[in-house]
């Protein structure tokens, strides 16, 4: 699975041109919100890092005009963005499953949907038991919906 790096002014995240299958079997062994510290864990995150058995990881995290972007995560590193360092932190998000038997969700597909402009404001990524459910605002609301 390769995410490329977002480019300022360029399309943000992979290039991902409408396919559906662009994380497709990749496996998740957790899924990491990005918080920033002095608001405490009451508040959402500001991204969900999405984290690969193979070592990498996949960043959400919400533009100004409550886009999304997925660009490639340096988990268990914190985002470029998460200035001064001290004052964030990943956490696990509390209102997830636990990862299945096995310690790893299968992703089977994704889904972009998208706003009348055609930018992406939710992403789902489809699993064997249910559906990771990201939807980007000011902050990050992730939920799972088992099938």
């Amino acid at each position: 699975m390769t995410v490329e790096r977002e480019e300022p002014g360029g399309p943000a995240g992979r290039a991902r041109s409408g396919n559906p299958d662009w994380l497709k079997g990749a496996r998740i062994t957790a899924v990491q919100g990005v918080f920033y510290r002095p608001e405490g864990r009451a508040g959402e995150p500001e991204a969900v890092e999405f984290v690969l058995d193979d070592g990498q990881s996949v960043l959400l995290t919400c533009a100004s005009d409550r886009t999304l972007r997925v660009t490639p995560g340096a988990w268990p590193e914190l985002p470029d963005w998460c200035v001064p360092a001290s004052q964030w932190q990943h956490a696990a998000l509390t209102n997830l499953p636990p990862a299945p038997y096995g310690g790893a969700w299968t992703v089977t597909g994704t889904h972009e949907r998208r706003d009348g402009r055609g930018e992406v404001h939710e992403a789902v990524i489809r699993c064997e038991d249910g559906d990771f459910v990201v939807i980007g605002g000011d902050t990050m609301a992730v939920r799972f919906v088992r099938h």
